[in-house]
């Protein structure tokens, strides 16, 4: 434990900081903006960004912290979707613990897949993540309990605890925001940890990690298996939220998406997933109705980001001399 002195996170790709005061101002301003979200806007449509912007929060965990680029996360946001539906509709079990079958099935499919995955790195890892979700998508395919192309239909909701009606829209979207502030709060005490920094110090430097004694592969499946867990939790929420899992939750797509989302807001910063979750779910449901195709839309976003804005949105804010008057990046 005390060779994490060693590692140091004040490099320039470390976690921006803020000043106390700062950081409690706009965690005041984010809680009125959450709190006050269903009141403005469609409540449906503030759950749906939440779920998908703890997806990118989860995904940028893996990406952001520890360097591995993943375009197979959809076979957990799909398969905990499954899972948490089937559960809820057939077994009839209450939302929670049909939330946490769907966790639990997620984070199994974390350790298959990463163990496999994490014995190579960079581009290779990357096709071995998505041939493997591809895999999991043509399972999905061809088994009964997920009825195939028509997906389960008619998710309920049911009651929390035996007696919280989440059929109520109000009432299911608390207890959605509850869980997405949940994982946010377990996002950063884990980078925040020991075993954090030392996730910080593989993806700055693998080789003076590993001088240092550290067994880089087990630290590397642990990030990698905790990012599937919570992206298996956003994909159990979504379940519940929209009442169906389909097949779209588990293609390829979405792992693209998700990537999309994370580098709109910034790769390594808390808040920079949630960020470009929102401007994704919020594009997508401005030109739902409109004949211009969505997916031009948001790759011309991507490529301004790309072009403007490389460290992503929140990113570029707090290496601005703005950022630094407001605390998000500490001199030098």
């Amino acid at each position: 434990m005390a060779r994490t002195s060693e590692i140091s996170t004040s490099e320039p790709g470390s976690v921006p900081t803020m000043g106390r005061g700062v950081q409690l101002l706009l965690l005041a301003l984010g809680a009125l903006v959450l709190i006050g979200a269903p009141f403005v806007v469609y409540p449906v449509f503030a759950m749906t960004m939440l779920c998908f912007a703890l997806f990118a929060a989860a995904f940028n965990l893996l990406l952001g912290y520890t360097g591995l680029l993943s375009f197979g996360h959809a076979a957990f946001f799909g398969g905990a979707a499954y899972f948490t539906a089937h559960a809820a509709k057939v077994w009839g079990w209450n939302p929670e613990f049909a939330l946490a079958l769907g966790v639990l099935g997620a984070t199994a499919l974390g350790v298959v897949i990463g163990a496999i995955a994490i014995r190579r790195q960079g581009i290779y890892f990357a096709m071995i993540t998505l041939a493997l979700a591809q895999m999991f998508f043509f399972f999905c395919l061809q088994v009964p309990f997920t009825h195939g192309e028509d997906g389960i239909q008619a998710v309920p909701r049911g009651h929390l605890f035996g007696f919280i009606d989440l059929n109520d829209t109000m009432t299911m979207y608390f207890f959605v925001l509850a869980v997405f502030v949940l994982g946010l709060v377990l996002i950063w005490r884990f980078v925040n940890s020991p075993f954090g920094m030392i996730l910080k110090a593989i993806r700055e430097n693998e080789p003076r990690a590993i001088s240092l004694g550290y067994a880089t592969a087990q630290y590397k499946l642990g990030a990698f298996v905790m990012s599937a867990a919570l992206a298996g939790m956003a994909g159990g929420l979504k379940a519940l939220v929209m009442q169906f899992a389909t097949l779209t939750d588990v293609d390829w797509h979405m792992s693209g998406q998700v990537v999309l989302m994370t580098l709109i807001g910034g790769i390594g910063t808390l808040l920079g997933p949630v960020l470009g979750a929102g401007i994704v779910i919020a594009l997508q449901n401005l030109l739902a109705t409109s004949a211009f195709p969505v997916t031009i839309i948001t790759g011309l976003v991507f490529m301004v980001c790309v072009m403007l804005f490389r460290r992503g949105l929140i990113g570029e804010l707090a290496h601005s001399r703005l950022g630094r008057a407001l605390g998000l990046r500490p001199p030098g």
